[in-house]
């Protein structure tokens, strides 16, 4: 059998992780595929105790090459069911991230900088 230069690599799985969080803000680094797998580690992460602390969180999503509408919706999720409300920025997400989170609703909630 042989082996198809051409096909790309199968892309890695998704990851966030809060590099950043104190008492008013946070940022979390978004990378690889979230896709419905991730969805439980996802919701896990942004049920993190640091982050309900924080005002403000900015999503750093320039690593991040797909998000699935399960993991666009489990974000909105964590966001508008905060105690507090949250000012929440989505920086350099791609284009396909963009329309995603927008088909989401999480553009409602988040000022989305691309």
């Amino acid at each position: 059998m042989a082996v198809e230069p051409d096909r790309p690599a199968r892309s890695q799985a998704g990851s966030v992780r809060i590099v950043e969080a104190d008492g008013r803000h946070a940022v979390l680094v978004f990378s690889g595929v979230l896709d419905t797998h991730a969805l439980r580690r996802l919701e896990e992460r942004l049920l993190d105790p640091r982050l309900r602390q924080s005002g403000t969180w900015v999503l750093e999503m320039s690593g991040l090459e797909r998000i699935d509408l399960a993991c666009a919706y489990g974000l909105l999720r964590a966001v508008t069911v905060a105690p507090e409300p949250v000012g929440i920025t989505v920086r350099g997400a791609r284009r396909g991230v963009v329309r995603t989170l927008r088909h989401a609703g999480v553009h409602a909630v988040a000022t989305i900088e691309t």
